[in-house]
């Protein structure tokens, strides 16, 4: 069987962790069965690259033609598009056209999109930037799997979910045996199906084992525009308003209304710092109908209004245009 080629674009701020979990099982796989798989890192000016976390990596080239079937995953983090050029993108476009296999890591699927090279695929990226995407990107089918193999395109949430990612990649080309055999030398109990959740489930991410209360939660944070009202939520579960509110204050100690407050406030600080959404448009997006009281919350929770906690290489971006 030919071997398959991996090329990783890492983009300044990537994520370490996304990149080395991508890397590894491949490492392994050939450990196991010869050389199966080959690698090589790749920056925007062929230097090193510094990730998110402080530490750099080197890269074997730059920008470049590459072969027809080859596979090159995008690598970003917190700000995908800082670096995003017209090059860049004219680059990717013609990878594309020459048969390269695209794909992204963590939030490279927001270079892809913004190269207009998702159109018509299933996708995901990291879950917190999940809000934000589907706001800039509202044509694309996006999902929050931890990853999404559709054609010519591989999308993956990131950090641990890498694994899964090419655990998945090498059972279709070499076996699930294989795949189990590298599996085990991260000492890991299972490996995870793509429609495994990205986050904790809301059981486990708030303590509550309470049924009804974990529904009216998963409701809260599927509607934050328009959110829905307290009386709304109780009649879902088949209870009295009184009641939800006697489980609120019980299990977590809040009140429905004060929770779904900073659920839609965190998605707003999320939509603020890494989109170019203007303040009103962000607080319409989270179902605030006055952008007075939007910014009379947000300052409450936060500290800050609004226009001040964008992230700083974004809201220098916006000062410009």
């Amino acid at each position: 069987m030919p071997r398959e080629d991996f090329w990783f674009l890492l983009l300044p701020g990537f994520s370490m962790l996304g990149f080395l979990s991508a890397v590894e099982p491949l490492r392994v796989a050939n450990r196991f069965r010869g050389e199966l798989y080959h690698w090589q890192v790749m920056s925007l000016d062929g230097g090193p690259v510094l990730a998110s976390n402080g530490m750099s990596i080197n890269a074997d080239g730059a920008l470049q033609p590459l072969p027809r079937g080859t596979r090159l995953l995008v690598v970003a983090g917190f700000e995908p598009l800082q670096a995003y050029t017209a090059t860049l993108a004219h680059w990717l476009k013609r990878l594309d056209s020459e048969g390269v296999t695209l794909g992204g890591i963590d939030t490279g699927a927001v270079v892809l999109a913004e190269a207009g090279l998702l159109d018509g695929h299933t996708v995901t990226l990291h879950w917190e930037a999940l809000d934000a995407f589907k706001e800039s990107y509202p044509r694309l089918h996006v999902t929050q799997e931890l990853f999404e193999v559709d054609r010519s395109r591989i999308t993956c949430a990131g950090g641990t979910a890498s694994i899964d990612l090419m655990l998945d990649l090498i059972a279709q080309a070499h076996g699930a045996e294989l795949a189990v055999q590298v599996s085990e030398q991260f000492v890991l109990s299972r490996i995870r199906p793509r429609q495994d959740h990205q986050r904790m489930e809301i059981a486990s991410r708030y303590g509550i084992s309470n049924r009804k209360l974990v529904q009216v939660i998963d409701a809260m944070e599927r509607h934050t525009e328009p959110p829905l009202s307290t009386l709304v939520l109780a009649e879902r579960i088949q209870v009295t308003r009184r009641q939800l509110e006697r489980l609120f204050r019980l299990h977590l100690n809040d009140t429905p209304s004060n929770f779904y407050l900073a659920l839609r406030l965190d998605k707003a600080r999320q939509l603020l710092r890494q989109t170019d959404m203007s303040v009103l448009e962000v607080s319409l997006a989270c179902g605030f109908e006055s952008q007075s009281y939007f910014s009379r919350c947000y300052r409450t929770r936060f500290a800050c209004c609004p226009r001040e906690d964008r992230h700083p290489a974004r809201k220098a971006a916006i000062s410009l245009l």
